[in-house]
């Protein structure tokens, strides 16, 4: 383990340089933080409170991260700090106070991770990619379906700190409809976990649901009959688009699948036993829309297989119907390339009915081959 961890400084130094200065071995990552700056000053900082007993407490003192853990550690209850976006230096004050592990919050800072759940000491680190389902008029070869962001959450004794990037997926509204349930509060911060996950699960079954319109429309444009003058080569474009969509939405889906199972079936310490029933009910629902996805991905390469299958087919029937007026055309090119041959003695050229005879006989020989062709499924 110290091999790794070695390494892992090694190769990842810019973040805990930008917290700290060096120090003595085995002393606190934050031991030289100036503890006189006031962590909230950070701007990114979009809510702080204390909860105590399942309720909000109202008191000023709360609305800052150092006042809020003074409140925790002098009455109880927990503290619930939203930021959104932060910089190194609007985080490292936070870091600092609560004693987060600087992987965990080079992490949260930098974000682009994948979901997943790691544990650092008395502190869990959970990342949730959120999935926003574009609206568009009609789906195109450049069309947007899905919009990805992350939330980071770290889950302690007395504290959650919730990190989130992109424009979407704020908790804002998880927040009151939350303060409104003190029951579900009272058990702590690993309530507000649950809350989270399940609101970012709930989020994909929405986007899934949308999605599934999106390729029903696809499905029912490539297997329809054509229109007059299109070919079935432009869908390709929009099939392509839309799975690599579908392809970004399984990057969120299916690396959260461990985590979730790791929440609901393995006893955690910082995790209520009555609260990790609830994990399962979660897991249940992103189980559901993991088999969707991958069901969305397997159904859009059949659309687009099927697609170029009657893009090649459509092709075949151009060259036979091309080969075939080619056929009807050479049989008058014959005939008239011989009779233009500039010979005195010809057979029927002296002949009052030779003209007339001639025309005939293409004619009726051009009739013979189209009737023929068409009979044949040619023409």
């Amino acid at each position: 383990m110290s091999m790794i961890r070695d390494l892992r400084a090694a190769v990842r130094p810019s973040l805990r340089t930008s917290l700290r200065k060096p120090t003595a071995a085995g002393a606190s990552p934050y031991a030289n933080y100036d503890a006189t700056r006031d962590p909230s000053a950070s701007s990114a900082v979009v809510d702080c409170a204390v909860y105590r007993d399942g309720r909000r407490v109202d008191d000023r003192a709360c609305l800052t991260p150092r006042g809020a853990m003074a409140q925790v550690r002098e009455s109880g209850g927990f503290a619930w700090i939203g930021l959104h976006e932060p910089t190194e230096a609007e985080f490292a004050g936070i870091a600092a106070e609560f004693g987060l592990h600087p992987l965990a919050v080079e992490d949260a800072v930098h974000a682009h991770q994948r979901p997943k759940l790691e544990r650092y000491d008395d502190t869990l680190f959970t990342v949730f990619k959120t999935i926003h389902y574009v609206e568009h008029a009609e789906l195109t070869a450049t069309s947007e379906v899905v919009e990805t962001g992350e939330v980071m959450c770290f889950t302690g004794p007395d504290f959650v700190i919730t990190v989130r990037h992109g424009g979407q997926g704020s908790l804002r509204n998880l927040r009151h409809r939350l303060q409104g349930e003190p029951e579900l509060l009272s058990k702590g911060p690993s309530a507000v976990l649950h809350a989270i996950s399940d609101h970012v699960v709930d989020g994909y079954i929405a986007v899934a649901d949308a999605v599934e319109l999106d390729i029903d429309q696809i499905e029912i444009d490539v297997f329809s009959p054509p229109a007059k003058g299109s070919t079935r080569g432009t869908d390709t474009g929009r099939i392509y688009q839309l799975k690599r969509e579908v392809l970004e939405f399984k990057r969120a889906v299916t690396p959260l699948m461990r985590p979730m199972q790791l929440l609901s079936e393995r006893p955690m310490r910082l995790v209520d036993p009555d609260i990790q029933k609830y994990f399962r009910d979660v897991a249940d629902h992103l189980a559901r829309v993991q088999e969707q996805v991958v069901g969305f991905d397997e159904l859009l390469n059949s659309i687009l297989q099927a697609n170029l299958a009657q893009a090649t087919v459509t092709q075949n029937e151009d060259m036979r119907k091309i080969t075939s007026w080619a056929a009807i055309i050479a049989v008058p090119t014959a005939v008239c390339g011989v009779y233009g041959m500039n010979f005195d003695y010809m057979p029927e050229l002296e002949w009052k009915y030779g003209y007339p005879m001639v025309l005939v006989g293409i004619t009726t020989i051009c009739f013979a081959i189209h009737r023929t062709l068409k009979r044949n499924g040619w023409l």
